[in-house]
């Protein structure tokens, strides 16, 4: 039996620990934002809603069974890592949409949300939403649902998994202008007309505007968090930074011959790729061995290979 390290056992706590982060924020998101305010939103859910509109199967029926069969075939495409970390997910989001409602007060989601109107709470919600996501995302996990779908077409097509959802959902929720119109009740609950065309517009309209906040959020995030940089290092003590480079960051370095044209003497150049999580350590190494080494960094994108991503079919 393979013995797991400690900083393995960290490792995984950390990752766990981001998960249920990023899922916090989603319900709350969906919580504070979304609910009261009855905006539709994608995902199974969406389906799950539609398909009891239409023949009156029980939401939770359809998406267990949804759900189940996204999870199986991720199973097989994206490893069973990925699996165990969706059935998590899965899990605590139940969880959470239990007890985060009792945590929030009325009058708070009165006065940020519902006060403020649909339009500016299908923006943060889908903005906060989306944040949950893409930190799911970082981690390898996802929310379940059209997330797994969207993470299985990343993997073998360059395309951005927020774009992925965005198409989904915008064809589920103009399914929902097929479901029959709903009666209006007023404050005792009776029926006091049905929904007009223009109202059912509207509310799709603000659900576009929810999914498009959320799917942006998470590419930008996704940007921000996967995003690399090149690093040019000149330094007499070229040595000493390409192995604590290696041992420290465990980032390749080449060295390349390099002629000072000024100077005309000799040289060594470090070239380094890192990600934009390792800068504040890429640049304590630099300071700890040699304050007079000239370092230049830029971004750089499709970085592929070991350590980094991987070249997709």
């Amino acid at each position: 039996m393979k013995r797991v390290s400690l900083p393995q056992v960290l490792d995984i706590i950390k990752c766990y620990f981001f998960i249920t982060l990023g899922l916090l924020c989603y319900v709350t998101g969906w919580e504070i934002f979304l609910i009261p305010n009855n905006m539709v939103g994608g995902g199974v859910t969406g389906v799950s809603a539609i398909i009891f509109y239409a023949f009156k199967i029980p939401i939770s029926i359809s998406f267990f069974l949804i759900n189940t069969v996204l999870l199986l075939i991720a199973l097989k495409v994206l490893g069973k890592a990925f699996g165990f970390k969706t059935v998590y997910a899965i899990f605590i989001t139940s969880i959470f949409f239990q007890i985060v409602p009792g945590f929030i007060p009325v009058d708070f989601i009165q006065e940020i949300a519902i006060s403020n109107g649909k339009l500016l709470s299908s923006i943060f919600g889908g903005v906060m939403s989306g944040f949950g996501i893409g930190i799911c995302f970082a981690q390898g996990g996802s929310t379940g649902g059209t997330d797994i779908i969207a993470l299985m077409v990343t993997k073998y097509r360059n395309i951005s998994p927020g774009r992925v959802i965005l198409y989904i959902d915008i064809f589920i929720i103009a399914s929902s202008l097929l479901i029959p119109a709903k009666d209006i009740l007023d404050a005792s609950g009776a029926v006091i007309g049905k929904e007009t065309w223009g109202m059912r517009l509207a509310t799709v309209l603000y659900g576009y505007l929810l999914i498009g906040a959320s799917s942006y959020t998470v590419d930008m995030f996704l940007a921000g968090s996967q995003q690399s940089l090149q690093a040019l290092v000149f330094s007499k003590k070229y040595v000493e930074i390409a192995d604590a480079i290696t041992s420290k960051l465990g980032r390749g370095v080449s060295v390349v011959d390099s002629t000072g044209w000024y100077t005309k003497q000799e040289g060594k150049l470090l070239v380094v790729i890192i990600h934009k999580t390792d800068t504040n350590s890429f640049y304590k190494i630099i300071r700890e061995i040699d304050k007079e080494a000239f370092v230049s960094v830029t971004n750089v994108s499709g970085v592929y290979g070991r350590g980094f991503k991987q070249i997709k079919k």
